[in-house]
Protein backbone atom coordinates (compact mmCIF):
# COMPACT_ATOMS: atom_id res chain seq x y z
CA UNK A 1 0.00 0.00 0.00
CA UNK A 2 1.62 3.22 -1.19
CA UNK A 3 0.54 6.23 0.62
CA UNK A 4 1.52 9.89 0.87
CA UNK A 5 0.46 11.38 3.85
CA UNK A 6 -0.78 15.74 4.68
CA UNK A 7 -2.02 17.22 7.57
CA UNK A 8 -2.32 20.91 7.71
CA UNK A 9 -0.81 22.78 10.58
CA UNK A 10 -4.26 24.31 12.30
CA UNK A 11 -6.51 22.86 14.74
CA UNK A 12 -10.42 21.56 15.16
CA UNK A 13 -12.47 22.33 11.52
CA UNK A 14 -8.79 22.95 10.20
CA UNK A 15 -7.40 19.53 10.31
CA UNK A 16 -7.18 17.07 7.43
CA UNK A 17 -6.34 13.58 6.82
CA UNK A 18 -4.99 12.67 3.03
CA UNK A 19 -3.60 9.72 2.37
CA UNK A 20 -3.13 9.11 -1.66
CA UNK A 21 -3.50 4.90 -2.25
CA UNK A 22 -2.23 3.38 -5.42
CA UNK A 23 -3.59 0.35 -7.47
CA UNK A 24 -0.65 -1.53 -9.13
CA UNK A 25 -2.81 -3.40 -11.50
CA UNK A 26 -4.48 -0.36 -12.93
CA UNK A 27 -2.11 1.88 -11.72
CA UNK A 28 -5.02 4.07 -9.92
CA UNK A 29 -4.67 6.12 -7.30
CA UNK A 30 -7.61 6.23 -4.86
CA UNK A 31 -7.54 9.15 -2.21
CA UNK A 32 -9.05 9.24 0.59
CA UNK A 33 -9.64 12.62 2.35
CA UNK A 34 -11.14 12.96 5.98
CA UNK A 35 -12.07 15.47 8.70
CA UNK A 36 -9.82 14.92 12.24
CA UNK A 37 -12.55 16.70 13.92
CA UNK A 38 -15.96 15.18 13.07
CA UNK A 39 -14.65 12.05 11.85
CA UNK A 40 -15.76 12.18 8.62
CA UNK A 41 -14.02 10.62 5.44
CA UNK A 42 -14.45 10.64 1.75
CA UNK A 43 -13.00 8.22 -0.84
CA UNK A 44 -12.00 9.45 -4.64
CA UNK A 45 -12.00 6.63 -7.20
CA UNK A 46 -12.05 3.24 -4.79
CA UNK A 47 -11.15 -0.03 -6.71
CA UNK A 48 -13.24 -2.67 -6.09
CA UNK A 49 -10.26 -5.20 -5.27
CA UNK A 50 -8.67 -2.61 -2.79
CA UNK A 51 -12.00 -1.86 -1.26
CA UNK A 52 -11.34 -3.84 1.89
CA UNK A 53 -8.11 -2.56 2.45
CA UNK A 54 -9.30 1.25 1.83
CA UNK A 55 -11.95 0.59 4.53
CA UNK A 56 -9.81 -1.19 6.83
CA UNK A 57 -7.47 1.93 6.89
CA UNK A 58 -10.46 4.34 7.08
CA UNK A 59 -11.10 1.99 10.66
CA UNK A 60 -7.44 1.97 11.68
CA UNK A 61 -7.93 6.08 11.32
CA UNK A 62 -11.38 6.36 13.61
CA UNK A 63 -13.07 7.62 10.60
CA UNK A 64 -16.50 7.00 9.53
CA UNK A 65 -16.77 7.10 5.56
CA UNK A 66 -19.65 9.04 4.00
CA UNK A 67 -19.25 9.24 0.23
CA UNK A 68 -17.55 7.14 -2.46
CA UNK A 69 -16.73 9.47 -5.20
CA UNK A 70 -15.56 8.73 -8.70
CA UNK A 71 -14.50 11.34 -11.46
CA UNK A 72 -15.67 9.62 -13.60
CA UNK A 73 -17.07 6.72 -15.41
CA UNK A 74 -13.76 4.60 -15.49
CA UNK A 75 -13.34 2.39 -18.17
CA UNK A 76 -9.79 0.54 -16.50
CA UNK A 77 -10.58 -1.00 -13.44
CA UNK A 78 -14.49 -1.88 -11.61
CA UNK A 79 -15.09 1.46 -9.26
CA UNK A 80 -15.35 -0.29 -5.80
CA UNK A 81 -17.99 2.26 -4.51
CA UNK A 82 -20.50 -0.32 -4.55
CA UNK A 83 -18.88 -2.90 -2.58
CA UNK A 84 -18.13 0.06 -0.09
CA UNK A 85 -21.68 0.65 0.19
CA UNK A 86 -22.11 -2.83 1.41
CA UNK A 87 -19.21 -2.80 3.85
CA UNK A 88 -20.06 0.85 5.16
CA UNK A 89 -23.16 2.25 4.37
CA UNK A 90 -21.42 5.09 2.48
CA UNK A 91 -23.30 6.62 -0.51
CA UNK A 92 -22.09 7.02 -4.23
CA UNK A 93 -21.70 10.08 -6.09
CA UNK A 94 -20.85 10.51 -9.53
CA UNK A 95 -21.14 13.27 -11.96
CA UNK A 96 -24.72 13.55 -13.53
CA UNK A 97 -23.27 13.73 -17.36
CA UNK A 98 -21.90 10.40 -17.03
CA UNK A 99 -24.84 7.99 -17.52
CA UNK A 100 -24.19 6.19 -14.26
CA UNK A 101 -26.02 5.51 -11.75
CA UNK A 102 -25.20 7.09 -8.26
CA UNK A 103 -27.12 7.81 -4.82
CA UNK A 104 -25.74 11.36 -5.72
CA UNK A 105 -25.29 13.06 -9.15
CA UNK A 106 -23.53 16.67 -9.23
CA UNK A 107 -22.39 18.62 -11.61
CA UNK A 108 -20.48 22.41 -11.95
CA UNK A 109 -20.74 24.53 -8.46
CA UNK A 110 -21.87 21.58 -6.41
CA UNK A 111 -19.85 21.16 -3.22
CA UNK A 112 -19.61 17.70 -1.83
CA UNK A 113 -18.79 18.48 2.10
CA UNK A 114 -17.21 16.27 4.32
CA UNK A 115 -17.19 17.78 8.15
CA UNK A 116 -16.33 21.26 8.18
CA UNK A 117 -14.26 20.65 4.79
CA UNK A 118 -15.81 20.98 1.31
CA UNK A 119 -15.02 19.85 -2.78
CA UNK A 120 -16.25 22.28 -5.34
CA UNK A 121 -17.22 20.59 -8.26
CA UNK A 122 -16.13 21.14 -11.81
CA UNK A 123 -17.05 19.72 -14.90
CA UNK A 124 -13.81 18.83 -16.89
CA UNK A 125 -15.29 16.20 -19.90
CA UNK A 126 -13.54 15.34 -22.94
CA UNK A 127 -12.05 12.52 -21.63
CA UNK A 128 -15.97 11.23 -20.93
CA UNK A 129 -18.99 13.34 -21.48
CA UNK A 130 -18.82 12.71 -17.23
CA UNK A 131 -15.71 13.54 -16.11
CA UNK A 132 -15.24 15.89 -13.08
CA UNK A 133 -12.36 17.96 -11.28
CA UNK A 134 -12.72 18.06 -7.65
CA UNK A 135 -11.09 21.81 -5.75
CA UNK A 136 -10.34 21.61 -2.59
CA UNK A 137 -9.74 25.56 -2.47
CA UNK A 138 -8.66 25.76 1.64
CA UNK A 139 -6.28 23.04 1.32
CA UNK A 140 -4.46 24.32 -2.48
CA UNK A 141 -5.72 20.68 -4.05
CA UNK A 142 -7.20 19.82 -7.15
CA UNK A 143 -8.61 16.37 -7.91
CA UNK A 144 -8.00 16.01 -11.89
CA UNK A 145 -9.77 11.93 -12.37
CA UNK A 146 -8.18 11.35 -16.17
CA UNK A 147 -9.07 15.01 -17.77
CA UNK A 148 -5.15 15.59 -16.69
CA UNK A 149 -2.55 13.56 -15.73
CA UNK A 150 1.50 14.21 -14.57
CA UNK A 151 2.77 15.32 -17.92
CA UNK A 152 -0.30 13.94 -20.24
CA UNK A 153 -4.02 13.67 -20.33
CA UNK A 154 -6.45 10.95 -21.15
CA UNK A 155 -7.04 9.47 -24.39
CA UNK A 156 -10.44 10.80 -26.11
CA UNK A 157 -10.23 7.78 -28.68
CA UNK A 158 -13.21 5.75 -27.05
CA UNK A 159 -16.51 6.47 -24.46
CA UNK A 160 -17.44 9.67 -26.06
CA UNK A 161 -14.05 11.17 -26.02
CA UNK A 162 -13.28 14.74 -27.71
CA UNK A 163 -9.95 16.03 -27.56
CA UNK A 164 -10.81 19.48 -28.46
CA UNK A 165 -13.55 19.27 -25.39
CA UNK A 166 -11.31 17.52 -23.04
CA UNK A 167 -8.25 20.56 -24.40
CA UNK A 168 -10.48 23.56 -23.53
CA UNK A 169 -12.46 22.04 -19.84
CA UNK A 170 -8.24 21.51 -19.26
CA UNK A 171 -7.09 25.43 -19.85
CA UNK A 172 -10.54 26.79 -19.22
CA UNK A 173 -10.95 24.81 -15.55
CA UNK A 174 -8.37 23.32 -14.59
CA UNK A 175 -5.30 25.99 -16.04
CA UNK A 176 -7.26 29.00 -14.28
CA UNK A 177 -6.72 27.69 -10.69
CA UNK A 178 -4.00 29.44 -8.64
CA UNK A 179 -0.46 28.25 -10.30
CA UNK A 180 0.34 27.13 -6.85
CA UNK A 181 -2.57 24.00 -6.86
CA UNK A 182 -1.55 20.57 -6.45
CA UNK A 183 -3.14 18.42 -8.64
CA UNK A 184 -3.63 14.85 -7.83
CA UNK A 185 -4.45 12.39 -11.33
CA UNK A 186 -6.68 9.67 -10.98
CA UNK A 187 -3.65 7.81 -12.87
CA UNK A 188 0.14 7.51 -12.94
CA UNK A 189 2.01 5.52 -14.78
CA UNK A 190 5.68 6.85 -14.17
CA UNK A 191 5.67 6.82 -10.17
CA UNK A 192 5.09 10.03 -9.54
CA UNK A 193 2.24 11.66 -7.82
CA UNK A 194 1.59 14.83 -7.69
CA UNK A 195 2.37 18.10 -10.15
CA UNK A 196 0.97 21.69 -10.03
CA UNK A 197 -1.17 23.70 -12.25
CA UNK A 198 2.33 26.03 -12.94
CA UNK A 199 4.11 22.74 -14.29
CA UNK A 200 1.49 21.62 -16.48
CA UNK A 201 1.44 24.73 -17.70
CA UNK A 202 4.73 24.82 -18.96
CA UNK A 203 5.63 21.05 -19.11
CA UNK A 204 2.51 19.13 -20.14
CA UNK A 205 3.81 17.91 -23.96
CA UNK A 206 0.58 17.96 -25.00
CA UNK A 207 -1.30 20.02 -23.48
CA UNK A 208 1.68 23.07 -24.15
CA UNK A 209 0.47 22.82 -27.68
CA UNK A 210 -2.36 25.10 -29.92
CA UNK A 211 -5.34 23.36 -29.91
CA UNK A 212 -4.87 22.26 -33.83
CA UNK A 213 -1.83 20.19 -32.37
CA UNK A 214 -3.41 19.05 -29.57
CA UNK A 215 -6.69 17.52 -31.49
CA UNK A 216 -3.56 15.88 -33.85
CA UNK A 217 -1.93 14.50 -31.25
CA UNK A 218 -4.81 12.91 -29.74
CA UNK A 219 -6.00 11.92 -33.03
CA UNK A 220 -2.92 9.85 -33.70
CA UNK A 221 -1.79 7.53 -30.61
CA UNK A 222 -2.95 3.92 -31.87
CA UNK A 223 -3.60 3.03 -28.15
CA UNK A 224 -4.62 -0.30 -28.03
CA UNK A 225 -8.49 -1.25 -26.83
CA UNK A 226 -8.70 -1.04 -23.44
CA UNK A 227 -8.24 -4.41 -21.79
CA UNK A 228 -11.04 -3.78 -18.61
CA UNK A 229 -13.01 -2.04 -20.87
CA UNK A 230 -15.76 -4.65 -21.63
CA UNK A 231 -16.15 -5.58 -17.60
CA UNK A 232 -15.37 -2.25 -16.39
CA UNK A 233 -18.28 -0.07 -18.31
CA UNK A 234 -21.19 -2.53 -17.49
CA UNK A 235 -20.13 -2.76 -13.48
CA UNK A 236 -19.29 0.90 -13.22
CA UNK A 237 -22.70 2.20 -14.77
CA UNK A 238 -24.66 0.47 -11.99
CA UNK A 239 -22.49 1.63 -8.93
CA UNK A 240 -19.60 -1.27 -9.64
CA UNK A 241 -21.14 -4.05 -7.67
CA UNK A 242 -24.00 -5.73 -9.34
CA UNK A 243 -23.79 -7.34 -12.61
CA UNK A 244 -19.96 -8.42 -11.87
CA UNK A 245 -18.33 -11.12 -13.88
CA UNK A 246 -18.24 -13.96 -11.33
CA UNK A 247 -14.50 -14.45 -11.01
CA UNK A 248 -14.93 -10.54 -9.91
CA UNK A 249 -16.98 -11.77 -6.85
CA UNK A 250 -14.70 -14.19 -5.25
CA UNK A 251 -13.66 -13.08 -1.61
CA UNK A 252 -16.02 -9.69 -1.51
CA UNK A 253 -18.74 -11.42 0.38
Amino acid sequence: MAFRCFSSLGAGKNTLVFRQLFDCVSSTYTYLLGDATTKKCILIDPVLELARRDFQLIKELNLKLIYAVNTHMHADHITGSGHLKRLSGCKSIISKHSGAEADILVTEGDYIDFGNHKLRVLNTPGHTNGCCTFCFEEHGMAFTGDALLIRGCGRTDFQEGDAATLYNSVHQKIFALPDQTLLYPAHDYNGLTVTTVDEEKRLNPRLTKSLHDFVHIMDNLKLGYPKQIDKALPANKVCGLYNLPEELKDGLS
